[in-house]
């Protein structure tokens, strides 16, 4: 049964405070992309309250924080471009879209690792890597419009799959934020980083349910042949 409460006024000022009143959205023709992923039919449809789109871990942080405190339902979105209704808020509340965090952090040509925002489109990590014949063989079929975060949560495939994995094989770390708000390393750009439980494979593929992903360390890029 549904426990969960819904966004106030109040609670809505608080969001804006965080990010911005340009970046939420409440009107109900423009949370209706917002209301399902690639998976066709109404069946699989559901209206957020509203759309809060933050620009760093910090700010995700803090919603994160309100919506623990008021019981609110969060649901992470990349790019929407998914087949596993993960992206659907089923119970309302915080659709929180990753968006804005598009950003490329670091690229380590010598150690072949690339460290991206989670709004990152997919295409965009392969056209860096063209520039030094190198290419990121763990992308799914829709590369030009699915986003990093998006495939991490999924633990995403393609076409490559089959001959390279899937894309929990190529991530190292991860920067997450937890439901209550506390924003956790995970991981980085060692391989050899076996120390305690693996959480990066906890994360990957856990579709938003245990934490929030913010920041992606991916390594293993490879040389291209084709």
């Amino acid at each position: 049964m549904n426990t969960f409460n819904t966004v106030t006024l109040s609670i809505l000022s608080d969001l804006e405070d965080i990010v911005g009143t340009i970046n939420i959205i409440t009107d109900k023709e423009q949370l209706f992309p917002y209301s399902h992923d690639e998976v066709p039919g109404k069946k699989y449809r559901a209206f957020p309250d509203v759309v809060v789109k933050p620009a760093s871990a910090e700010e995700v942080a803090a919603v994160m924080k309100i919506a623990h405190v008021h019981h609110l339902p969060v649901t992470p979105r990349g790019a929407g471009t998914g087949l596993a209704g993960g992206a659907v808020p089923v119970y309302g509340g915080i659709v929180l879209s990753l968006e804005r965090m598009d950003r490329i952090l670091d690229y380590d040509l010598a150690n072949l690792t690339i460290t991206v925002e989670p709004g990152v489109i997919t295409k965009t990590i392969n056209e860096r890597l063209a520039r030094d014949n190198l290419f990121y063989p763990g992308y799914p079929m829709s590369k030009e419009s699915c986003s990093v975060g998006g495939n991490v949560a999924t633990n995403a495939g393609g076409g490559h799959a089959v001959k390279y994995g899937v894309t929990g094989r190529y991530v190292l770390g991860l920067e997450v934020v937890l439901p209550t708000g506390e924003i956790m390393q995970i991981g980085g750009k060692r391989v050899k980083d076996v120390t305690g439980y693996n959480l990066v494979s906890l994360l990957v593929g856990s579709e938003g349910t245990l934490a929030v992903i913010t920041t992606v360390c991916s390594g293993n890029i490879m040389p291209f042949f084709g």
